[in-house]
């Protein structure tokens, strides 16, 4: 089983004692305690992905600080907000950042251990979603430019002979060009192609 890493940064040590203690109930968990903004920031780029619970005010670096650092890249930290303001305008605020929940103090136990669970569940998919990408991305990068125009025209839904018309070639072409293409993404069918492209995001989202 992966190990599912927790990041605990809060000024407070009776907070951050009782959170790790109730934490390390999660199995194959490793708990990190961090007293500061500054010092998780510190440690930061090299620390594995995990889940981050983070204390909103703190000297130094505020939680708000932290997040716009580290925020809103889930596969390397999926942060939950720790309040003692219940202050809903800054929780709202920190989960434009790139929180996915916040919680007030004193923590509900079981709302927290519902929070960090959702959270590793959040990573698990984020990181699928990037190694589907990159794979995507690296099989793009074996077509040559005009089977990527070739691309173009069947992802915009045309016709062989619109797209022959369009790259000034002949149908023919167009369906060697297509044949090659889809050799190289290593499908047998267009849906596969488009996956493909819109895992890699050369089909734009709506």
């Amino acid at each position: 089983m992966t190990t599912r890493r927790i990041y605990i940064v809060d000024d407070d040590l009776a907070v951050r004692t009782s959170l790790e203690y109730l934490l390390s109930m999660i199995g194959e968990s490793e708990i990190r305690c961090f007293d500061s903004g500054d010092s998780f920031l510190e440690s930061a780029p090299l620390l594995e992905p995990g889940c981050l619970l983070l204390d909103l005010q703190m000297p130094g670096a505020s939680g708000l600080q932290v997040l716009s650092t580290v925020g809103g890249r889930p596969t390397r930290f999926v942060p939950i907000v720790l309040t003692g303001e219940g202050d809903v305008s800054v929780a709202v605020q920190a989960m434009k950042l790139g929180a996915i929940d916040f919680i007030e103090k004193p923590c509900d136990h079981l709302k927290l251990m519902t929070a960090v669970e959702a959270a590793f569940t959040q990573q698990a998919a984020s990181t699928a979603e990037e190694q589907r990408k990159a794979k995507a991305i690296s099989l793009l990068e074996q077509l040559s430019s005009r089977e990527l125009d070739v691309l173009r025209g069947l992802i915009d839904g045309q016709s062989n002979k619109i797209i022959a018309h369009a790259l000034d070639i002949s149908p023919r072409t167009v369906e060697i060009y297509r044949a090659k293409l889809m050799e190289k993404l290593q499908v047998r069918s267009l849906s596969e192609v488009l996956r493909i492209a819109f895992a890699a995001g050369l089909v734009p989202m709506d």
